[in-house]
């Protein structure tokens, strides 16, 4: 067995982590906020992983259950009032008026582990109500579409541009699952529209995310650090969008975002800090 250091940028961590399991990863232990070890057996190409996940070194290891020793760091959370995030493998039962949401950390963006996802929940319990038409813009593995569908919104609509994901998400984000982005959704049908994506991602689709809410819907927007916060809102806000609070996790930051004022809500820049 050997294992490979690799640079792990902290808004890339999930994705890095979901190509590692894909490529066969025995183990991931994490040295820092922006390192990764990661372990394989012999016969896998070192040469080829090594460049593939740009390795800054490697070491033989000896052999252990790598795959039970990663496994062991992953425990139920409990997020927010209502979620109980739980690893497929555990059959913790969920504690008593929470619902249990089962995940494979190793496979897409969106575990729950995540601050931006932890957020994005909390936030689905603040602006979601039964009947609620919800979007998933970049679903990752469905975990806010399927959160939406238990606190009860209908219809709950997700997307995702990765076909991959898209299988990862089959059967979890629910039937009207589909490959592509927000532009193929109509104008002013969402209650809601959830996208815990990249900045970079933010700014392109701001005007379709905007554009798809209802009269009074918010945008629940995420996947960006603090220091991020300033540029994603300029390029909202440049776009129609109106600022309704901000929360944060850590170093990361999630964002309320409306097309037009709520009744009897003024337009300022609330900031709710999370601890």
């Amino acid at each position: 067995m050997f294992s490979i250091e690799m640079e792990c940028p902290p808004g890339r961590k999930d994705l890095l982590v979901a190509d590692l399991w894909s490529a066969g990863v025995a183990g991931i232990v994490e040295l820092s906020d922006s390192r990764l070890r990661a372990f394989f057996e012999d016969h896998a190409d070192r040469e080829d992983l090594m460049n593939r996940f740009h390795a800054v070194s490697w070491r033989c290891e000896e052999e252990r259950d790598w795959v039970a020793e990663s496994r062991a760091d992953w425990e139920p959370a409990l997020v927010g009032r209502r979620f109980f995030v739980v690893p497929e493998w555990r059959d913790d039962p969920a504690p008593e008026g929470r619902f249990r949401m089962t995940v494979n950390p190793g496979m897409a963006f969106g575990t729950g582990r995540h601050e931006t996802t932890q957020l994005c929940l909390e936030a689905l319990e603040s602006f979601l109500w039964p009947g609620a038409r919800m979007l998933d813009v970049g679903t990752g593995a469905g975990i806010l579409a399927r959160a939406a569908a238990l606190l009860g919104s209908a219809p709950v609509w997700a997307c995702d541009t990765d076909p991959q994901a898209l299988e990862i998400a089959r059967g979890s984000a629910g039937p009207n699952l589909f490959l592509g982005s927000v532009n193929a959704i109509r104008s002013a049908s969402a209650d809601l529209v959830a996208a815990n994506i990249s900045p970079e991602a933010i700014a392109m689709l701001a005007p379709d995310l905007l554009r798809c809410l209802r009269e009074d819907g918010v945008a629940v927007l995420s996947g960006f650090e603090r220091h991020e916060e300033v540029a994603v809102r300029a390029e909202l806000e440049r776009h129609g969008g109106a600022i309704r609070e901000a929360r944060y996790k850590g170093s990361w930051a999630m964002l309320v975002v409306g097309v037009k004022l709520l009744k009897g809500v003024p337009d300022v820049h609330h900031q709710t800090p999370v601890s």
